[in-house]
């Protein structure tokens, strides 16, 4: 008997699959479906945490009672996910401070948006990161019925892709793109 969580487990096993097997300079270009996004966005509810404190010690209550007024709307997840997808690349071609320049943008835009509460943000941040997860083969999805299980994988991980020198040139000249961008200042990926 096939249930919506292992449904929903295929559906994100063949997107992972087919993003990690494509160029990063693909991954911009291929929409992500509604229904691919929605599953992503709702694992990403699986991992946020019920209280986060952050760096500057402000501490988020989330109230997981509320998930209609959490989670943002799926437009807003897409281009999460899409910056995401490209952090994995980052990740993926060892460029640390690509990937978190990456992140930092995405994140100040959303910050700048002021229509999301610490609630949201929390969640903006978390799928991105569950999306980065997901993609680079460091977490592990399993069905319990119509429950699904999110888990860090330990231990064995999936084949992690490899990034030539054109590919890894690529991701540093798109996320210095994206930064420039959305923050209007040089910046470099190195």
């Amino acid at each position: 008997m096939v249930t919506k969580a292992s449904k929903a487990i295929a559906c994100a096993t063949l997107l992972a699959a087919s993003v990690l097997t494509m160029q990063p300079r693909d991954a911009a270009a291929q929409a992500l479906s509604d229904r691919s996004v929605a599953v992503l966005m709702d694992y990403a509810w699986t991992i946020l945490p019920e209280k986060f404190t952050t760096r500057e010690n402000k501490v988020i209550v989330v109230d997981k009672t509320k998930k209609d007024e959490i989670v943002v709307p799926v437009e807003v997840g897409r281009g999460v996910i899409e910056v995401a997808r490209l952090s994995a690349f980052a990740q993926i071609c060892n460029l640390p401070n690509a990937q978190s320049s990456n992140y930092r943008a995405m994140m100040s835009v959303e910050n700048k948006k002021k229509q999301w509460n610490d609630q949201q943000l929390l969640y903006i941040s978390q799928l991105h990161l569950f999306t980065i997860l997901w993609l680079t083969g460091n977490v592990e999805i399993t069905a319990d019925g119509d429950q699904k299980n999110v888990a860090l994988k330990e231990g064995k991980k999936r084949k992690k892709p490899t990034c030539t020198d054109a590919e890894r040139e690529n991701v540093k000249k798109r996320i210095t793109a994206y930064v420039e961008k959305v923050t209007g200042k040089k910046v470099t990926t190195e």
